[in-house]
C-alpha cells in the first residue's frame, strides 16, 4: 500500500482529498490528511476506510520526520513560506512533493539536489499557478510545432461569483483568501508591450485596466500582475515582444477600488491607534482633513475627487465604509480593519457558487506569414459553498498530477513547474472529464 501525506486541509482541498479517495482502493494507497486542527482534517476524511486524519504540526521536527519518512508522496497544502521545512524533510527520505505554490528562492536553490536524489519536488500545479502555465504550454507548443512566431501574448485569470450569485454593487465576492485580495497588486508591475518595458507604481496599477470579452460571459477588466517578465524563460518565449498577465475583474471593480488605495486604506505597513476604539466611519476620517461642517463623504468626494452622487460612492457606502460599526480590533493594520469590513458584505453566503475565468491570448505569425490570433478561454463554476471553482480548479490539477507520480507517469526529477508536455498533456486531459476545458477561438488579426 501507497501512503500519501497531505499536509494542511484548508478550503482548497475539498477537490483534492475526495479525487485521491475516490481513487485509492483502485491503487492501494491510503490518504492521510494532516492539519494542525484535527477536527478539520477529521471532516476531509469524512469517514473514508481509506482515509486517515491527524494533527499535524509543521514545526514539530520528530513528527514532520516521521510522517514523511512514512509516505511515499507529499501534497503540501500548507503556505508557501511552510513548504521548505516539508521539502527538507522529503529530500532527507527520498520522497516525491507536489505543491501548488510558486516555487520560491529557498526551493529553487535545491533543484540539483533533488536530481541527485532521484526525487520530483513538483510546484505550481493549482489553478494560477498551475492550470495557466500548461494551457499556455499547450498552445506555444502548438504554434511552435507548426513553424509558427509568437508575437505577444497575454494571459489573465480571475476568481468571482457566478452570474446568477452576482447581486452587490461590486459584481465580486471573495472565493479564496481576502488578505491577499486587499493587498494584490503592491509594489510595481512590470511587463513588456511592443518592445518597450512598463512598470507600473501602486498606486497607478488600477488606471492602467484593459477589456476582455468571454463568450456567454460577457465583459471584463484587467489589472496588471506584479511581474510578467519572468515568465518569457518560463515559457520559452524570451524575445517575446508583448507579454502580460492580469487578474479579471468584472467591468467598475478596479475604478471603485482605486479610491481606496488612493485613499491609503489598503495599507499594510504601520499600526492604526486606538483603533478598537474607532467604528469605520472613524476609520476612513482619519485618512480626511479636518472640517467644521463637511461630512465624512463629503470630505471623502472632495479628497479623491469623486461626484459624492456617484456609483463609485455608492458601492463605498454599500460597503459600510461610512457606517458606525464598531471595528473592535486592536493593533491592527488599515489593510486588515478594510478586510474585516469587506468580509462582511463580500463574502460567499452558504449557497453561493463561485466561478473561476481565464483567458489566454495569443498572437502569431504562421509559416505563410499571416498574422493570426488564438484566444484561448476557460469558465469554471462551482457546485457549492465546498467543492469551488477554486477549489475544484487548485485540488484536482494537484490530485491528478498526485497520481501521475505516484504510477511512474512522470519521468522527471528536480525541482520544477508543470511546463513540459509529459505533465500538461496528461493533466489538461484528465480536468476535461471534470468540465475543466479550455475553448480556443483563431482568426486573422489586424492592429
Amino acid at each position: 500500500m501507497k501512503r500519501i501525506l497531505i499536509v494542511g486541509a484548508g478550503l482548497s482541498t475539498s477537490c483534492l482529498i475526495n479525487y485521491l479517495l475516490e481513487r485509492a482502493e483502485k491503487y492501494d494507497w491510503e490518504v492521510v490528511v494532516g492539519d494542525i486542527d484535527p477536527d478539520m482534517a477529521k471532516k476531509k476524511t469524512n469517514g473514508h476506510p481509506r482515509g486517515k486524519s491527524i494533527k499535524f504540526d509543521v514545526f514539530n521536527d520528530t513528527q514532520r520526520s516521521n510522517e514523511v519518512k512514512k509516505a511515499d508522496i507529499i501534497v503540501s497544502m500548507l503556505p508557501a513560506r511552510f513548504h521548505y521545512l516539508i521539502v527538507r524533510s522529503a529530500l532527507r527520505y527520498r520522497k516525491n512533493m507536489v505543491t501548488a505554490s510558486y516555487i520560491s528562492a529557498e526551493l529553487k536553490a535545491l533543484n540539483e539536489e533533488a536530481k541527485e536524489k532521484g526525487i520530483l519536488i513538483l510546484n505550481e500545479i493549482g489553478l494560477d499557478p498551475g492550470i495557466d502555465h500548461m494551457s499556455a504550454m499547450r498552445v506555444i507548443d502548438n504554434i511552435k510545432d507548426a513553424g509558427g512566431e509568437i508575437t505577444a501574448f497575454k494571459s489573465s485569470t480571475g476568481g468571482l461569483v457566478a452570474p446568477k450569485y452576482d447581486n452587490n454593487p461590486w459584481n465580486y465576492k471573495f472565493t479564496w483568501n481576502p488578505r491577499n485580495v486587499v493587498l494584490a497588486g503592491q509594489g510595481v508591475a512590470q511587463y513588456i508591450d511592443q518592445n518597450m518595458y512598463k512598470h507600473i507604481p501602486y498606486h497607478k496599477l488600477f488606471t492602467r485596466i484593459r477589456r476582455i470579452y468571454v463568450d456567454n460571459y460577457g465583459e471584463f477588466e484587467v489589472y496588471p500582475n506584479r511581474d510578467s517578465l519572468k515568465y518569457r524563460s518560463i515559457y520559452g518565449l524570451d524575445d517575446v515582444p508583448t507579454m502580460i498577465r492580469g487578474t479579471i475583474r468584472r467591468p467598475g471593480f478596479s475604478k471603485t477600488w482605486n479610491l481606496l488605495v488612493q485613499l491609503g486604506a489598503t495599507d499594510d505597513s504601520f499600526i492604526v491607534e486606538n483603533s478598537e476604539k474607532l467604528t469605520n466611519r472613524d476609520f476612513i476620517n482619519t485618512f480626511l482633513k479636518y472640517h467644521k461642517t463637511k461630512t465624512v463623504e463629503e470630505k471623502f468626494a472632495e479628497y479623491l475627487n469623486v461626484d459624492e452622487d456617484s456609483f463609485d460612492m455608492y458601492k463605498l457606502r454599500w460597503l459600510g465604509l461610512f457606517d458606525r460599526t464598531p471595528i473592535n480590533m486592536k493593533n491592527v493594520t488599515p489593510a486588515q480593519i478594510l478586510q474585516k469590513i469587506m468580509e462582511e458584505k463580500l463574502s460567499l453566503d452558504e449557497n453561493d457558487k463561485d466561478m473561476i475565468v481565464m483567458q489566454h491570448e495569443f498572437i502569431y505569425k504562421n509559416k505563410k506569414d499571416q498574422t493570426k490570433l488564438i484566444t484561448s478561454s476557460l469558465v469554471v463554476e462551482g457546485n457549492n459553498d465546498i467543492h469551488t471553482a477554486m477549489a475544484k480548479t487548485v485540488g484536482l490539477p494537484l490530485g491528478i498530477a498526485t497520481k501521475l507520480i505516484l504510477t511512474d507517469k512522470i519521468p522527471l526529477t528536480g525541482v520544477v513547474i508543470p511546463t513540459s508536455k509529459l505533465i500538461y498533456e496528461p493533466v489538461l486531459k484528465e480536468l476535461e472529464n471534470y468540465d475543466i476545458k479550455f475553448f480556443d477561438k483563431e482568426e486573422d488579426y489586424e492592429a
